[in-house]
């Protein structure tokens, strides 16, 4: 297969694609859309990596994400065990999430604190790129900077650690902090509809962008309110070419080595 895409983020080992994940995966492969398939927890990461392991074109990331962090606790031998597979390419998606929990208090801080650091302890120790999860309290950038000074002390004892902020919903400053610690930062099929990110996409350098879909969620305009799949991967591209005003063909392909470069790919 030609690889044209790859889809940074995606999770259709969830139940949303029981019925049609193989013909999905097969319509990645006739368009040339690679997927990295994203662990939320110890049983979706295995699914994850089961899925990559069966198909060529798809890869995994094992995590625990920050909103099942009270329910599971964070195993770091299981999750390594699971990332010694030659398809896994990163650990998450993990980080900080203070806009879901139905209450976020201190404790709740400190327990998603502890399993993120577990895991920016495993990607440093295994050589492996992060996906991080920032989810911000309504109106501040909160998340967005806490798990900056995380990123910066660990720098100190990793300083190769790399990954890619997934979903990204910060603005410019915070892209910046990112970007300057050699995180990349990914944008997802809302940006067929809000204008709210346009500025960013401007700003951020292209070689510090990635494409994702973050399937089954945020369908682009064009399937709005129905399931996502990693075939939106081309619509994301297109929107990010837009906005940026620049040639659609060297997004593409820039999007293209970003992905491979960051993940290891061939």
């Amino acid at each position: 297969m030609t690889t044209r895409y790859i889809d940074a983020h995606c999770h259709i080992q969830f139940e949303q694609y029981d019925t049609d994940r193989e013909e999905l995966i097969e319509r990645m492969r006739e368009q040339g859309i690679a997927g990295v398939v994203v662990g939320c927890d110890l049983e979706s990461s295995k699914k994850a990596v089961a899925l990559a392991e069966q198909h060529e074109h798809l890869y995994a990331s094992v995590g625990l994400h920050p909103n099942h962090a009270r329910d599971e606790v964070f195993d770091s031998a299981a999750y390594r065990a699971l990332a010694q597979s030659p398809k896994v390419v990163a650990i998450g998606e993990c980080g900080l999430d203070f806009f879901r929990p139905e209450e976020v208090n201190e404790e709740v801080k400190r327990v998603q604190k502890e399993v993120f650091q577990k895991q920016i302890v495993l990607a440093g120790e295994l050589g492996k790129p992060l996906i991080l999860h920032p989810r911000p309290s309504k109106g501040t950038m909160d998340a967005y900077q806490e798990i900056t000074v995380l990123l910066q002390e660990a720098k100190n004892t990793y300083p190769k650690l790399r990954g890619d902020s997934h979903f990204f919903v910060g603005g410019e400053e915070e892209a910046a902090a990112l970007t300057a610690l050699d995180f990349t930062v990914s944008f997802t099929a809302v940006v067929t509809f809000a204008r709210d990110y346009d500025a960013v996409i401007r700003t951020v350098p292209l070689i510090s962008i990635l494409a994702e879909t973050d399937a089954p969620y945020v369908a682009p305009t064009s399937r709005r309110g129905q399931r996502n799949d990693p075939l939106a991967v081309i619509e994301v591209a297109e929107k990010i070419a837009s906005i940026r005003g620049e040639d659609l063909e060297t997004v593409r392909s820039t999007l293209l080595e970003n992905t491979k470069r960051l993940f290891e790919l061939g």
